[in-house]
């Protein structure tokens, strides 16, 4: 398979101008075999440096995309944080012409970083179905403790070879299908943006995604039995996610409470006691129950009361923060997204929103997948204890100024 992201720049009905910085996205079984072929025929040339960690070396021997240097990263406790870059960016030599990104999330997210801060593009092999971040625009980070969106750049071209992820150690591919899965919240938390506020709402970007979504969901038995087409299905819809989070500029099409829920196990405030040693798909994938849960809990019952937004005050973050997260906690709530959200509005939009929630697989038409794959689906298979449900549901929505339908439960009574 081949994907010509080109075809989605330009003015779209919407009403926007779409960039789109990706151009080529190639799919295929031995993929990387003709890796350099792919970089030369998009005018990418002179001295190159390829990313590894020492595992997706090994994955790829035999494959390996030329470079004029190849920095292998140690895999044990790397992260993308001050750290990994750290170990990368020192290594790159001065009039470097592009970057290559051989891994999965981490490996990537370190990649981009270091392209963005040297001015030069970078291509993208994937070597695991494990994140939707290989086409993104942005850097997911932790920095300082915090888990941060950095500008970064997107790949000119990606090239995966199927082989490669699905020989892939098993737990990254059931990180990449929690970590698609999640776009049901984002996605209908979008809906709901635009049907409270009027926010903006790309009709092409949100299908596109949602197309993707679904096939990713119906993936799961051919992943089961090792088909390529799987593997297919759900690598495609990684890499479509990220080329909409590119057509958007932004994260609103795939990241709702879900990944706020993991954000926050992520960034391990100690109020909380959260920490888990988790894969980010498989925090975003119990993210995703626990949000579905919810979200059908307060939809399906007894209608709520609903109260003016309450804001949320500086005490209330130093308490479930604590020191060392606090200042970025409340530098990204002061201007509160839902400061202007009112009783009469969420009692008149009600009817609507419950909607958009019924338009969510079920709990459990999700754990019949989550079963079949082996995915983690309690906090406990996260090393998360279930007493931190109601903390995880309270104070993951301060992570993002980003409004959605786990934030506006202050509101209700």
């Amino acid at each position: 398979m081949i994907v010509d992201s080109k075809q989605y720049n330009g003015l779209c009905a919407c009403g926007r101008t779409h960039t789109m910085t990706t151009e080529w996205c190639i799919l295929e079984a031995g993929a990387l075999t003709h890796c350099d072929e792919h970089i030369a025929s998009h005018g990418l040339g002179g001295f190159a440096v390829a990313i590894y960690d020492e595992n997706t070396y090994a994955a790829t021997d035999g494959r390996h995309p030329h470079a004029d240097v190849e920095i292998v990263l140690p895999p044990e406790g790397l992260h993308a944080d001050e750290h990994g870059v750290g170990l990368a960016l020192p290594q790159i030599p001065d009039g470097c012409d592009y970057l290559i990104a051989v891994g999965a999330g981490t490996v990537h997210d370190i990649t981009r970083y270091c392209a963005y801060e040297l001015g030069v593009p970078f291509v993208s092999c994937p070597t695991a179905a494990s994140v939707d971040g290989f086409c993104s625009s942005v850097a997911a980070m932790t920095w300082d403790g915090f888990k941060k969106t950095f500008t970064a750049v997107a790949p000119r071209i990606v090239v995966a070879d199927l082989e490669i992820i699905a020989r892939a150690p098993m737990r990254l591919t059931r990180s990449g299908f929690g970590d698609m899965i999640g776009k049901y919240i984002a996605l209908a938390e979008w809906r709901m943006g635009r049907a409270l506020t009027g926010e903006y709402l790309c009709p092409t970007i949100h299908d596109m995604t949602m197309d993707a979504t679904n096939d990713v969901l119906s993936s799961a038995e051919g992943i089961v039995r090792g088909e390529l087409a799987a593997y297919e299905k759900l690598t495609y819809g990684l890499l479509m996610s990220g080329l909409a989070m590119q057509l958007l500029g932004f994260s609103r099409c795939a990241s709702g409470a879900e990944h706020h829920i993991s954000h926050l196990i992520e960034m391990q405030p100690e109020p909380l006691g959260l920490c888990s040693d988790a894969l980010h798909g498989e925090k975003v994938g119990v993210g995703t129950l626990l949000a579905v849960r919810e979200y059908y809990r307060l939809t399906d019952g007894e209608r709520p009361r609903f109260i003016d937004y309450p804001a949320v005050s500086d005490g209330e973050i130093v308490a479930a923060f604590g020191d060392r997260l606090s200042p970025s906690i409340l530098a990204e709530n002061k201007s509160d997204c839902a400061a202007a959200i009112i009783a009469e509005l969420l009692d008149e939009r009600w009817g609507a929103l419950c909607d958009i929630v019924r338009t969510i697989p079920t709990e459990a038409v999700l754990l019949e997948k989550y079963r079949l794959l082996g995915l983690c689906s309690t906090l406990s298979d996260i090393g998360v204890s279930e007493d931190r449900t109601d903390d995880l549901l309270t104070f993951s929505p301060l992570v993002r100024d980003r409004l959605t339908l786990m934030r506006l439960r202050r509101a209700m009574r």
